[in-house]
């Protein structure tokens, strides 16, 4: 079974293993260029349930609208837990309206194609991204990535040099971090850590006063205000800051930043597969991408863009950060709900 967490060990397999996966893709790719010249012209609407930033949507709007002049795209936009939360409820009703998800849950991604609930297509963009961010049977590809650093402010306290020290190591202090419980990019970075660091990992935080804040906004409000001292937060919410006055530093840990794909999967219950392939294909098109680096501060999937803020793109990105593995897949979704209880034992103490 092939599995995101698989393929990000692409580095170390070899020619012939890559050569397959070429294969698989293209297999499963259209051979007569994008949705629409393949299938006819795309119309109709297509329900797109995301966690991007509404600013970043705003973006894309023009572009889409552009491309896909006969397509209404409509927008359920909220959190990756909200929009979980909300499918769930549509799919034990029987009536899923959503075509296309787009959120920052790589776990969600893989239940649902392990219950067949994803209609397989490879948008031939996708022949250019990074096998470690592909799914071999074209059931979801990545579409950005958002990556979990450390932060701190100017002129505060030395900050910590990996998350690993702040539960043990030479630094202390206070940390905002987010909630697991309810943050989904919170409970990706707190899987990695439970995984790397053992279960004495977040009493270890508790002991040393991390603070939970709730999500990655609340995060930054409180490294920003002097409450917390360091935190763990998106870098994509860092350098946003950044650009508006912030006096906020990024620190890439030394045990791995956590990189989230925010994949994009269309539903096999789709009612309109035309468009909403129309749709994967325009968002992974070189305009999309551009539009997710310049307007959302995450990094493109695609190699030959630049990363945000004038960054190093993917391939060095992937190169910082913490391997995904089929355990890790595996613990965050037979074991999730063991790391969250972990996780509220540690802070309701």
């Amino acid at each position: 079974m092939s599995s995101l967490p698989t393929l990000l060990r692409a580095a170390g397999v070899t020619a012939a293993l890559v050569l397959l996966t070429a294969c698989r893709i293209e297999s499963a790719a259209p051979s007569a260029g994008p949705a629409q010249a393949r299938e006819g012209a795309p119309s109709g609407d297509v329900w797109v349930y995301t966690s991007m930033y509404r600013h970043v949507l705003d973006a894309l709007e023009p572009l889409l609208k552009a491309r896909l002049p006969g397509v209404q795209v409509r927008w359920y936009q909220a959190g990756s837990e909200k929009v979980a939360s909300r499918l769930e409820a549509e799919r034990a009703a029987g009536a899923v309206r959503a075509d296309l998800l787009a959120t920052s849950d790589p776990f969600l991604y893989e239940r649902l194609a392990r219950e067949g609930a994803l209609l397989r297509y490879a948008s031939p963009h996708v022949l250019r991204v990074p096998r470690a961010l592909v799914d071999l049977d074209a059931r979801y590809a990545a579409l950005r990535l958002s990556t979990m650093v450390l932060v701190h402010r100017k002129g505060g306290p030395p900050p910590p040099a990996s998350f690993a020290e702040l539960a043990q190591g030479p630094w202390t202090g206070r940390v905002a971090i987010g909630d697991p419980l309810t943050s989904g990019t919170a409970f990706t970075w707190a899987v990695f850590c439970d995984a790397k660091h053992g279960e004495s990992f977040f009493p270890g935080l508790r002991q040393r006063g991390a603070i939970v804040a709730g999500g990655n906004a609340a995060v930054l409000q409180k490294v920003e205000s002097g409450e917390a001292d360091a935190g763990v937060l998106l870098l994509e919410n860092a350098l946003a800051a950044q650009a508006r006055g912030s006096p906020l530093e990024v620190v890439w840990p030394t045990d791995g930043a956590v990189v989230i794909p925010g994949p994009a999967a269309l539903f096999a219950t789709t009612p309109n597969p035309v468009a909403a392939k129309a749709v994967v294909d325009v968002l992974l098109s070189p305009e999309g991408q551009r539009i997710i680096v310049e307007q959302g501060d995450m990094h493109a999937v695609d190699p030959r863009l630049g990363g945000p803020r004038g960054a190093a793109g993917v391939s060095e990105l992937l190169e910082r950060a913490r391997p995904w593995t089929p355990e890790l897949l595996e613990r965050g979704l037979t074991q999730g709900g063991a790391v969250k209880e972990r996780f509220r034992r540690a802070f309701s103490q």
